[in-house]
């Protein structure tokens, strides 16, 4: 295994796990709120959902990532780098939007919009940190990953009781 990750195979394969089955009970939520998804809801389904999953498989690849036992410093931190601007430049874009919509609480402003972006540039700081050989990257990645999977558990949860709310308000 990679080195500096020899001690965390386990915290890779249990957080990695939760992460994907995170993702399969999503798709398993969309399907309570298929009557609510409608296409003039499409934005606010994309603002909302589309980032949970989003979230979520970045966790799910930061945690395959470290498991790859051939990693060097530079292709691992290189991955993880490329990782955390993709996602980090899309929850940017989520975040733009959640900040503009003004009906929004600020527990979902923190939760959807700021959260996972301090989560990806943590994971960013990480890579440097690999590539620098510093001593502590991993812990710096662990954190970035713990909070994108905390964060989004509550963004999950959240909506699952909106489309919940929504699914009896229909019936």
């Amino acid at each position: 295994m990679f080195e500096p990750l020899e001690h965390w195979r386990e915290f890779f394969l249990l957080v990695g796990t939760a992460a994907a089955a995170l993702v399969a009970l999503l798709f398993v939520a969309a399907s309570v709120a298929v009557g609510y998804l409608t296409p003039e809801r499409a934005s606010a389904t994309r603002t909302y959902m589309s980032p949970v999953v989003v979230h979520f498989t970045a966790v799910l690849v930061a945690c395959a990532l470290g498991l790859v036992p051939s990693h060097t410093r530079m292709s691992f931190g290189l991955l993880l780098a490329a990782s955390a601007l993709g996602a980090g430049a899309y929850s940017t874009m989520i975040l733009v939007k959640v900040l503009k919509r003004g009906t929004v609480d600020w527990a979902d402003k923190f939760d959807y919009g700021i959260a996972p972006v301090i989560g990806y540039v943590a994971a960013l700081v990480a890579a440097g940190m690999f590539f620098a050989g510093a001593h502590r990257a991993p812990e710096v990645l662990a954190g970035a990953i713990m909070l994108l999977l905390i964060v989004n558990i509550r963004n999950a949860w959240d909506l699952m009781l909106f489309f919940a709310a929504k699914h009896l308000d229909s019936s």
